[in-house]
């Protein structure tokens, strides 16, 4: 995949100015800057510069520094120069790697989750699934879904590391830009359903089997766009 150009201009981002609450303003200036990148509202290789923000979000250069070096730490940016960052873009190989990742972990939490998952939340899962499948949705509401499912499924496992790894690889190959779900949305719901399914009847090797091939569905549509 070729790289991306980085733009000669800071990034044009709109951000509500933050208000002193109880949690920390570096706390909200990251979980701001963070909902931006995931969401991908901020383009791969755009500067973010710390001064920029500070003023947009109305708060001093301290709290802002701190939220940009902890999600540097955490992989999403990357710095450009003394006073700027910006957002980290994912390599192709990365990308596959966090997929191999990705299918390890998570089927195995599914195969954990099979008797512990609850009825409600297989409900909860299934009407957040025909909702989106009964309109068109944009990228966002797929991502935030997606994050649910995946994310419940994980948890309900029982332990309480694979939540964390599965959340961490997720991140990652958010950033790849290539990407993009849309494109499969009937694919997607249709692997989600049978997910969904799998779990209902407590079998746990048709739930790895289920997951396997919906991550690998995946992995499959990326390389057919790569070839393209």
């Amino acid at each position: 995949m070729p790289s991306l150009p980085s733009p000669a201009q800071p990034a044009t981002i709109t951000i509500a100015p933050l208000e002193v609450r109880s949690a920390s303003l570096a706390e909200q200036a990251y979980a701001s800057l963070r909902t931006l990148i995931l969401d991908r509202k901020i383009s791969a290789g755009s500067p973010l510069q710390e001064g920029r923000l500070a003023d947009e979000l109305r708060i001093s250069r301290t709290p802002m520094r701190e939220a940009l070096v902890r999600l540097a730490g955490e992989g999403l940016l990357v710095r450009r120069d003394a006073r700027s960052y910006a957002v980290r873009a994912l390599g192709t190989k990365e990308y596959f790697d966090c997929m191999r990742a990705r299918e390890i972990i998570e089927c195995e939490a599914i195969a954990l989750a099979v008797d512990k998952i609850t009825e409600a939340q297989l409900d909860e899962l299934d009407a957040d699934l025909k909702t989106l499948d009964a309109g068109v949705h944009d990228e966002i509401e797929h991502w935030h879904f997606d994050d649910r499912f995946h994310q419940l499924i994980s948890s309900a496992s029982g332990n309480v590391v694979l939540p964390r790894l599965v959340e961490e690889l997720r991140v990652n190959a958010r950033l790849f830009r290539l990407h993009s779900p849309l494109h499969r949305q009937r694919e997607n719901h249709e692997e989600h359903g049978e997910i969904i399914s799998a779990l209902r009847a407590r079998d746990a090797e048709r739930a790895r089997a289920a997951m396997r091939a919906h991550l690998r569905s995946l992995q499959e549509d990326v390389k057919r766009a790569l070839v393209d």
